[in-house]
């Protein structure tokens, strides 16, 4: 791992003033009261193709608390793990000569989006294609595995999740995400709510485990906080707002009255990393406002690579070389995040551990 050198690290301190690092080693269960969520971005996606069963696996392996599988719908009704239900970006769909007339224009949340969309397959269909990296010029050693892995089912996600719980003997949580949810009810009449919670109950999960369910939509979580008393997560970023609330934003719910708002149905805010820093580096109120809301702090996303860190945390021109992971870790620490999104929990396990032993 790329750790910052004194110069840097002086600089970052500088920049947010002293921090009181107060991580323990890393453990063999999810971590515990105080201690930072590894949450595994579409699993370790920094190294296997996104939201396959090799890079779930690889991210329980490198010691992420929870995976995170974002789902959409077949058009049999089976809950699959895609980020978007358009499935030409991470699928070989669009090289399938028997799938060339199924290409369809929709308006998704607002968004014109061509392309191949899961709720136009069947599972059995579906089961045909192989996953893909989404970005090889950053990750171009992922493209090697490049028509390898199938697209998992929730079903199949948490059997391994299961069966690397009995190989370990540690807990793994599951982090689902609803993608659209509202675009599938107008459009096809497909309740996700009812589906996400009828497949985790026929699966033996239920809320005394590990599970956090998050969206960026206010009405699938309020129907969620009705119906169950799993841990549900307000996605928020920078720009735009929910797609069931046209005349909301996201930039007023992260402000105090609107995070107490929020705090009526939802159990954590997961909010952009852009959201936690000023372009100047200076921390920004949302944590703070948030705790006193009575609300927990997930942040997303901590990837590798310099394409993604500010310009303080690169180690050099080269967009796909590893930066200053550590210092990303520090920084969140200092905002006290509860927990963070990353393609690359391996890194961020390591740099937990560094900041713990320098405090020994």
């Amino acid at each position: 791992m790329k750790l910052p050198n004194q110069g840097l690290r002086s600089l970052i301190l500088a920049m947010f003033g002293a921090v009181t690092l107060a991580f323990g080693s890393a453990s063999p269960a999810i971590a515990q009261k105080n201690e930072m969520l590894i949450i595994a971005h579409r699993g370790a996606s920094a190294e296997r193709p996104e939201h396959t069963l090799a890079a779930y696996e690889l991210a329980i392996d490198q010691g992420a608390d929870y995976i995170e599988p974002d789902l959409v719908v077949t058009k049999d009704l089976k809950l699959i793990s895609r980020h978007e239900n358009e499935l030409s970006g991470t699928t070989d769909v669009a090289s399938r000569e028997e799938f060339e007339d199924r290409r369809r224009d929709k308006m998704i949340d607002g968004q014109r989006v061509a392309g191949w969309f899961a709720e136009d397959f069947t599972l059995a269909e579906i089961r045909t294609l192989r996953a893909k990296e989404r970005i090889p010029r950053i990750r171009p050693a992922n493209a090697r595995f490049n028509g390898l892995y199938q697209v998992p089912t929730l079903e199949e996600i948490v059997r391994l999740v299961r069966a690397k719980e009995e190989e370990t003997g540690r807990r793994i949580g599951l982090y689902p995400e609803l993608k659209h949810p509202n675009f599938l009810l107008q459009e096809a009449g497909i309740d996700m709510v009812d589906l996400l919670l009828k497949e985790l109950r026929d699966l033996g999960v239920n809320e005394v485990d590990p599970v956090f369910i998050q969206s960026f939509e206010v009405g699938v979580l309020q129907r969620l906080d009705q119906r169950s008393d799993f841990k549900l997560v307000q996605l928020v970023k920078p720009e735009d707002g929910p797609a069931d609330e046209p005349n909301m934003y996201y930039a007023d719910m992260v402000t105090p009255s609107g995070l107490e708002a929020v705090a009526e149905y939802a159990d954590v805010i997961g909010a952009s990393i852009q959201m936690l820093f000023g372009p100047d580096g200076i921390p920004l109120p949302l944590p703070e406002d948030a705790r006193a809301a009575g609300l927990m702090v997930h942040a997303w996303t901590l990837r590798p690579e310099n394409a993604f860190l500010p310009l303080v945390l690169k180690s050099s021109n080269d967009d796909r070389e590893i930066g200053d992971v550590l210092g990303m870790v520090n920084l969140l620490k200092v905002q006290n995040v509860d927990g963070v999104f990353t393609d690359s929990p391996g890194l961020v396990r390591s740099a937990l551990s560094e900041l713990s032993s320098s405090t020994r």
